[in-house]
């Protein structure tokens, strides 16, 4: 089992924003998520090192949007990341314009044979991470990779996701959360007072390391 690491500091997105860039520029294979505090952590990252060109990109989950959706997950780091970099990565989106399997299929078929280095992970409120919520069968997944589903919260859209397998894959699993709305699944998931039906309470059955950078409001629980 994987005993987390926790980073409680002012300003966690640095934090995670120093990891992504050094990861950059090791030529590693990292997993980016959604969500506000990635994306200024991605921001970050750009201006700590925009020479993107010897790493791959790959997203944990992505709504069923197009690219150019304000809800894509992929817009979002396009905006916040890879646009403000002198020098692209290689990208791998899940292409959330298909049909929900379609997608599934096309983007584990990529993942076959790939080690992912760095895996970066949020937290919602409910304690899910990825597009993994509470109650839902692709907790369930242990053979596929990747899998397609409903969501669990708004925005109300089918979700390609990486399951558990892919997750305890990874090299490293990074979480970033912050704020007071996010102490509960904090503490439900990673405290001692822990709730076993909390999607991020899994991840301690992973062997990666797991690193979990939160600011003191969000850590009030633990």
């Amino acid at each position: 089992m994987s005993e987390p690491r926790f980073h409680v500091l002012d300003d966690p997105a640095e934090a995670v924003a120093e990891l992504l860039a050094a990861a950059a520029a090791r030529g590693e294979s990292i997993v980016l998520t959604g969500g506000s505090t990635p994306a200024v952590a991605y921001e970050r990252a750009a201006v700590l090192q925009p020479d993107w060109s010897a790493a791959s990109v790959w997203w944990g989950d992505e709504r069923c949007v197009p690219p150019d959706d304000e809800r894509s997950n992929y817009g979002l780091a396009k905006r916040t990341l890879l646009d403000r970099l002198e020098r692209e990565p290689e990208i791998h989106r899940i292409r959330g314009e298909l049909q929900p399997a379609d997608a599934a299929g096309e983007y584990e078929h990529k993942l076959h044979g790939v080690h992912l280095d760095l895996m970066l992970l949020g937290l919602g409120p409910d304690g899910h991470i990825l597009s993994l919520f509470p109650g839902s069968p692709q907790l369930d997944e242990r053979e596929r990779l990747v899998t397609s589903g409903e969501a669990g919260l708004d925005p109300f859209v089918d979700r390609v996701t990486m399951t558990l397998p892919a997750v305890f894959a990874a090299g490293r699993m990074v979480v970033l959360v912050d704020g007071p709305e996010k102490a509960w699944a904090v503490g439900n998931a990673f405290g001692e007072e822990f709730t076993e039906d909390v999607p991020a309470r899994l991840l301690l059955d992973g062997t990666a390391p797991l690193d979990i950078y939160l600011d003191e409001a969000a850590a009030a629980n633990l």
